[in-house]
């Protein structure tokens, strides 16, 4: 495709989105720099990118192509045409309408205290919007940029947060069960003072992350980092920390019950030597984790048997 048509697609879309070059470059994470080449056709956007374009900018994969109809046929294409061949007005298009926001700027939007089940907030600027109260049970938020935003007391059971930042964002007293969290950053969070019940943690830099006063009950680790980390005075029952980078880490005065360690593949001695830096000072542990943790040459000096 002419890399210029293509560029004029992209800028067409953006703008009828009232979306600057800086917003969409930041739900995408390149400069906006990238946004004006493509726009100018001095370079083109790898396949993933142009997924990930339609999806921000509310177009049909198929819009970028040349022979896509212009934006004059496709208003023809969507005429309603006389009132009294219209569909009837349907009252339950409402609740969905409301319960999807899609490539819109919505930063330091007040969210508190809503009800808003199975809503999703997709490639939307939502930094500093306050969603603190609400109840956002099974709620979907994706490719968004959800940076120092309030999550305070907030209900999202079985909510997925996916591609996506959250960092800076406050999770105290949170309502955590089933919920998902894959691939996002969660640099300088504060989860504190809740219980996460069957949460999964996938592919996330956790270093600079803040856990206080967290119960994690079922919860899954998977292909994290959180090596250095201090998780002190915490409790873990059956969790499982699933090829986790975890050197140095301390779970100095924490609770560890049927807690599992897993490794990548196959035991190397590289993961032997990771187990030995973990500070397990003044833990309590029950028998059959603590015999697991002695079989990978842990140091279990400091630890109490429950």
């Amino acid at each position: 495709m002419d890399t210029k048509i293509l560029g004029n697609k992209i800028a067409m879309a953006r703008k009828e989105k009232n979306m600057s070059q800086a917003q969409l470059a930041q739900l995408i994470y390149i400069s906006p720099q990238a946004v004006g080449k493509w726009e100018r056709g001095e370079s083109v956007p790898d396949i993933l990118t142009i997924n990930q374009l339609a999806d921000i900018l509310d177009v049909d994969l198929n819009y970028f192509s040349e022979n896509y109809p212009s934006q004059n046929e496709r208003a023809g294409l969507k005429s309603i045409g006389p009132i009294e061949n219209s569909a009837p007005f349907d009252q339950a298009d409402i609740p969905e309408q409301l319960n999807t926001f899609k490539g819109s700027n919505l930063s330091q939007t007040d969210f508190a205290g809503v009800t808003a089940h199975h809503t999703k907030f997709v490639a939307n600027s939502l930094s500093g919007s306050d969603f603190s109260g609400a109840d956002l049970t099974g709620s979907l938020f994706k490719t968004s940029d959800v940076r120092d935003s309030n999550f305070e007391e907030t209900n999202l059971t079985d909510c997925s947060f996916s591609t996506l930042d959250l960092a800076g964002s406050d999770f105290n007293k949170a309502i955590l069960i089933r919920t998902e969290f894959n691939r996002i950053g969660l640099g300088k969070v504060k989860f504190t003072d809740l219980t996460m019940k069957d949460v999964k943690l996938r592919m996330i830099d956790l270093k600079d992350t803040v856990f206080q006063k967290c119960t994690f009950d079922g919860v899954h680790f998977k292909y994290c980092d959180i090596r250095e980390m201090s998780l002190e005075d915490l409790t873990f029952i059956g969790v499982r920390f699933d090829r986790v980078s975890l050197e140095g880490v301390t779970f100095k005065d924490s609770i560890l019950n049927n807690v599992s360690f897993i490794p990548s593949f196959s035991l190397t001695n590289k993961y032997y030597r990771a187990i030995k830096t973990i500070h397990f000072d003044n833990v309590k542990m029950d028998k059959l984790t603590f015999a697991s943790l002695k079989g990978l040459g842990a140091d279990l000096s400091e630890v109490t048997i429950i």
